[in-house]
Formats: structure tokens, C-alpha cells, sequence
């Protein structure tokens, strides 16, 4: 009973310490870390006084960690994240936002030079026109983030902390306004710190530039922001089109631009019927999110530009679509493969593997389905006599399963 004991307490220190995957430190070690921090952030230019009101009964924030190392076990698949950011509801009151807010919209387009119903579309995407602006820390988090997060990240985010306090420091946003989501993004349009002190502007002309007292101020800024992007107003983000039977699905990157006289002369068409512009100059690139199952979109530099706000294809695509919905265009016209089912992180892993182990190599193993791996499953695809999409599906990762085990057994039996 003793050594069953002495078992189950080492178990529970051991749960204790390393807990949600990360490691649970001491107050003292906390406020070491403080001092330290102090230090680098007045070299930073932080005063005393900033870091004294700011610090003040300052505490780690368990479930901010939490966040920052839950990886769900399936990624969210393009269907339903459209079906989320581009819902009916979302569209009727994003009409109703341009409405209410149409004469500001007009001046702030004016002097940005950016599309009413972008400006809007993002600020639906990322706080539901101000009904969810979150309600965390910034200090805090970024505190938190700073000195328990996860590791390769946290020089990031001590570089977000103290961008947070210059802002407390300046007077733009008090202390009680510095609270958005559990990383640190504020406001109406959720800049980080960072992007704040490079793209936020005083719209409403009191002096701040405060991104969550005031409308005005969040919505110039997230102009401003697209902006000096490259926003190209009066362009579209792209459009969805219907690809030849012939179509080389290897052209389906979304660093593969050409003309969209390349594209016509493919037998490109948009989903409407109708023909692309005559232009040898505009560039557009394909891309197929669900693979060549699903909808196929051919997307202009103003895609570029929703990438650079959040580097995410499902992001870029959902606010470009919100937007157009809020001009009065149509959804989505193919049909998404909802009878697909999604990898896990896991099996993503475990894909990368496979090709590797095959002659394809991904140029490591994370999980996550980037340009390198599509670059390899394009190539495996091609030769297995799949479409070369560079879409992953359980179907590739069965088949790869059956490629790696033969040689396997055939080691074992030798």
C-alpha cells in the first residue's frame, strides 16, 4: 500500500506540473521573470510608471494557456467555416450595418481609397460588428503568453507586450479598454499590438486612437490597414469560375499567378456563364480549397491583400464572399464535398510520413498541410493516377498505408 501510495503522489505532483501541456512554474519564478521583463522593456522605451500600473497584481492566465496549446483534433473544414463567417444572419446585418454607419463608411472610403463593404465584411469576420469583442486582458494574456507560453513563440509575444504598453504608455487606449481576444488582438477589427502602433489612426479626431471606445477609429484603421496592403479599390477578390475537363489540376497553387488571358485560353470560364475580363496583364491565381471535388475559384491581388490581414485561404475566401453577399451576390454555386471527411492533425502527420517514406518527401512533419507537402502529394497523386490537387483525403492516406506496408512486411519476412 505504501510504494501504491508514494505512486499515486508522484502522479499527481507530475499532473500538476506539467499540466494542458505546459509547464506550471512558482510565483517566485513569475516574478523573476517580471524583473527580467521590466529590464528589457525599458530599454524598450517603457517608463517606470507604465510597468508599476500595468504589473500591479498581475497573474498568470491559466485558461489564456489553455488556448495557446489546444490543437483541435480536426481541423474545421472550408464548408462549414463558410457556412459560420458568411451565414445569413451575418449577411442581413452586415446590410444593416452599412446602413447605419453609411455616411462614415463613405468618408472613410474616400480617403482610403477602400470598398465600404470590405471594411465591413472584416469587421463582421472578426468580431460580429462589435458583439463579440472578447473581453481578456491584453497585459495579461501577452504577460502570460510572454512567459509560459509556448516557447517558440514567446519572444513574439514579449515583442506584443511591450507594443501593448506603449499604447497604455501613449494614452490611446486606457488600461480598462486593452481587452480583446486570449493572444492580445483589440478592438472592433482585432489588431495586434503591433498592427495598432503601424495601421491605427484617430478617425474621430479626440486625440486616441482607441480601436474599442470608438467605431470610427477601428473602422479607418482597418481601411487603413488594406490599405497600405495594396488594396486595388474597385477590384474584385476574385470570382468563382468553372474549370475545363482538361484542366491541369498542378496549376492549382496559390503562388501560381498568369494573365487572365493565360486562363481564358485554358476554356475558363466564371460560374455564371459568362467569360473572363480581356486583360494580359491582371493576374489571377486558381485555387480548389476542397480539392477538385469542390468549388473552384480564381482569386485577384485583392486576395492577397484579406491573406495579409489573416494568412488563412478559408479567411481570405469567407471575407471576400461576405462582402460580395452584402452587395447583393450570390453564394457559393458548386457544391462543397460535405460527405468528405477531414484529416486529423494526426493523420496529416502521418501522411507526410508516408509520402516521405515513398520518395516524396514534405520536407518534414508537422501536420499541417502547407506548400511543401501539397507540393509532394501533387507529385505522388500524379503518378498514382489521382487528380493532382494537392488536397489530402483518407483515401490518399489509405492508399499510402498499403504502399509503405508491403516493404515492412517484406523487411520482417527477410
Amino acid at each position: 500500500m505504501g510504494r501504491k501510495l508514494a505512486r499515486t503522489l508522484q502522479l499527481g505532483i507530475l499532473f500538476s506540473v506539467v499540466l494542458f501541456g505546459y509547464t506550471v512554474f512558482s510565483d517566485q519564478e513569475f516574478a523573476k521573470w517580471q524583473t527580467n521583463f521590466r529590464y528589457y522593456a525599458q530599454q524598450h522605451g517603457i517608463k517606470d510608471a507604465t510597468l508599476d500600473t500595468a504589473f500591479r497584481g498581475l497573474l498568470i492566465d491559466k485558461k489564456v494557456l489553455k488556448l495557446d496549446t489546444y490543437q483541435p483534433e480536426f481541423s474545421r473544414p472550408v464548408w462549414e467555416y463558410m457556412d459560420s463567417a458568411v451565414s445569413p444572419e451575418r449577411v442581413e446585418q452586415g446590410r444593416y450595418v452599412l446602413k447605419q454607419y453609411a455616411p462614415l463608411l463613405k468618408r472613410i472610403s474616400d480617403i482610403y481609397h477602400v470598398d465600404i463593404e470590405y471594411i465591413v465584411a472584416i469587421w463582421g469576420m472578426e468580431s460580429s460588428y462589435g458583439q463579440q469583442l472578447g473581453n481578456y486582458s491584453a497585459i495579461r494574456s501577452l504577460a502570460t503568453l510572454a512567459y509560459q507560453g509556448r516557447e517558440e513563440r514567446r519572444n513574439f509575444w514579449r515583442t506584443q507586450l511591450v507594443a501593448a504598453l506603449r499604447i497604455l504608455q501613449s494614452g490611446d487606449m486606457p488600461s480598462n479598454n486593452l481587452r480583446g481576444s486570449w493572444a492580445g488582438a483589440l478592438g472592433h477589427t482585432q489588431f495586434i499590438p503591433s498592427t495598432f502602433e503601424e495601421f491605427a489612426v484617430d478617425f474621430d479626431g479626440d486625440g486616441k486612437r482607441d480601436l474599442r471606445a470608438s467605431i470610427p477609429d477601428a473602422l479607418a484603421s482597418t481601411a487603413n490597414y488594406l490599405a497600405q496592403s495594396g488594396w486595388q479599390q474597385g477590384q474584385p477578390w476574385g470570382t468563382e469560375v468553372v474549370l475545363p475537363v482538361t484542366f491541369d489540376w498542378m496549376e492549382t497553387e496559390p503562388a501560381n499567378w498568369q494573365s487572365l488571358n493565360y486562363w481564358s485560353a485554358q476554356g475558363m470560364y466564371r460560374v455564371d456563364g459568362t467569360a473572363l475580363e480581356d486583360s494580359p496583364t491582371l493576374r489571377a491565381a486558381v485555387i480548389i480549397p476542397a480539392g477538385y471535388r469542390g468549388p473552384a475559384f480564381l482569386t485577384y491581388p485583392n486576395f492577397n491583400v484579406l491573406l495579409k490581414y489573416n494568412n488563412a485561404i478559408s479567411y481570405a475566401l469567407a471575407a471576400g464572399y461576405l462582402a460580395e453577399r452584402l452587395k447583393g451576390g450570390l453564394e457559393v454555386q458548386a457544391a462543397w464535398p460535405r460527405n468528405e471527411e477531414p484529416l486529423s492533425r494526426l493523420e496529416k502527420a502521418e501522411l507526410q510520413e508516408r509520402l516521405s517514406a515513398v520518395g516524396y518527401s514534405t520536407d518534414g512533419v508537422d501536420g499541417t498541410i502547407g506548400p511543401n507537402t501539397r507540393a509532394a502529394l501533387r507529385r505522388w497523386q500524379a503518378d498514382t493516377g489521382f487528380p493532382a490537387d494537392g488536397y489530402a483525403t483518407l483515401e490518399h492516406l489509405k492508399l499510402l498505408r498499403e504502399q509503405t506496408a508491403l516493404p515492412r512486411m517484406l523487411e520482417a519476412g527477410s
